[in-house]
């Protein structure tokens, strides 16, 4: 129902370097990426009602039914998502190539679409920078799937039909929210490669506010003014003491026992 949150299994794609396509070469991303991704669903037997779907652009935002077995969506229909990607690879210049994030969790159906922290977790697991670094150094890979930490320890590790635990690698990963625990795996091969070193990580979102907070306190403090400085001296068996307020120095003749100064040129 609209407006009431219930539990989903979501499902994002996102196609790897579909920035770098012109807008000539797009609606031919485009529709591979639906032609694979539906077909996969149909082989796994996931159809609507009991699957969402929802047009990103360069992605689609799937969220399944409760009634729905995770397991069918980590091994049926990735394993079909695979070899569909692997047969519309086979005869063209530029390889699809595709990134999924699975999370599970609440979900709110409205007008306009779906939503929730959920889904912003599904979706930014696609579009980290692991996974496109895995996917990068896994040359020929057409896929990477990365998991969310519960979607791994609930479904994953219990395994199932073409559900291997041993065939994916955890990593820290780097979001807007801070830092989480991500699995990932590259169908095909018996562990996803190491990626590169990420050049630069977005620095999570709690600690950009920190620092904007500590940025704004020392805005809004004022300039301390120097502590007055005393020192003593003896002259010709006299104790000359002189105490100065601001900077610059203050030469004291013998003749005077005291002197104070401040910045107003005041004085005694």
């Amino acid at each position: 129902m609209e407006g009431e949150a219930a539990y989903g299994f979501i499902v994002n794609v996102d196609a790897q370097g579909s920035g770098l396509l012109s807008d000539t070469e797009k609606p031919e991303m485009r529709r591979r990426l639906y032609e694979v991704t539906g077909t996969a669903f149909e082989q796994a037997g996931i159809r609507p009602p009991r699957l969402y779907q929802e047009d990103r652009g360069d992605g689609i935002l799937g969220v399944l039914a409760p009634d729905v077995p995770p397991v069918r969506v980590l091994g049926e229909w990735v394993e079909h998502l695979h070899q569909n990607l692997r047969e519309s690879n086979r005869h063209v210049r530029k390889p699809l190539r595709l990134r999924v994030g699975l999370h599970i969790g609440r979900v709110t159906a409205d007008a306009h679409g779906r939503s929730g922290r959920a889904v912003d977790l599904a979706c930014r697991l696609a579009d980290c920078g692991v996974a496109k670094a895995i996917l990068k150094a896994a040359e020929g890979a057409p896929l990477v799937v990365a998991a969310s930490d519960r979607v791994h320890e609930d479904f994953v590790l219990p395994g199932g039909r073409w559900v291997d635990p041993e065939h994916y690698r955890r990593h820290d990963v780097a979001l807007k929210e801070g830092r989480t625990t991500a699995w990932f795996m590259v169908p095909g091969r018996s562990r996803p490669p190491e990626p590169e070193p990420l050049r630069e990580e977005p620095e999570p979102l709690e600690e950009q506010v920190r620092d904007q907070g500590r940025d704004t306190a020392d805005e809004a403090a004022p300039e301390k003014s120097p502590r007055p400085r005393a020192s003593a001296e003896t002259r010709g068996g006299r104790l000359v003491q002189i105490h100065q307020h601001g900077d610059g120095d203050v030469y004291a003749p013998e003749r005077i026992e005291t002197i104070n100064i401040d910045r107003r040129g005041g004085g005694r």
